[in-house]
């Protein structure tokens, strides 16, 4: 083994979810037809190596039940500054012993943690 390669995003719309995630900083990687209706829509960060791809097609996963994924970010201030530029709300930096967080939830209540200086 050598990466986390994908991991998957439960969503309940795909294109509403996509357009999220790209404003949020991530790029699309592919978005093609995949089953039942549904797309296969991945996407990273710039310079990153692990993606995402949006899915609604596990019935084990339900939207809102992912936590604890973790985004570096040189500046956390600045990223959260840029946030609320772009109409994304996050909450307040925590000063922990490891680090300085955030919390950015995607609109299924998917929850993100920024974590920077």
């Amino acid at each position: 083994m050598k990466a986390i390669d994908i991991i998957s995003i439960p969503v309940t719309d795909q294109q509403r979810a996509k357009e999220f995630y790209i404003k949020f900083g991530f790029t699309l990687i592919v978005e093609n037809p995949f089953q039942n209706g549904a797309n296969w829509i991945q996407l990273g960060l710039p310079g990153g190596g692990t993606t995402i791809t949006l899915v609604n097609w596990f019935p084990q996963l339900t939207p809102g039940c992912i936590a604890g994924y973790v985004i570096k970010c040189d500046d956390l201030d600045a990223t959260l500054e840029g946030l609320k530029e772009k109409g994304i709300e996050a909450g307040n930096a925590d000063k922990t012993p490891w680090g300085r967080f955030a919390t950015v939830k995607d609109p299924d209540g998917n929850s993100w943690s920024l974590h920077g200086k």
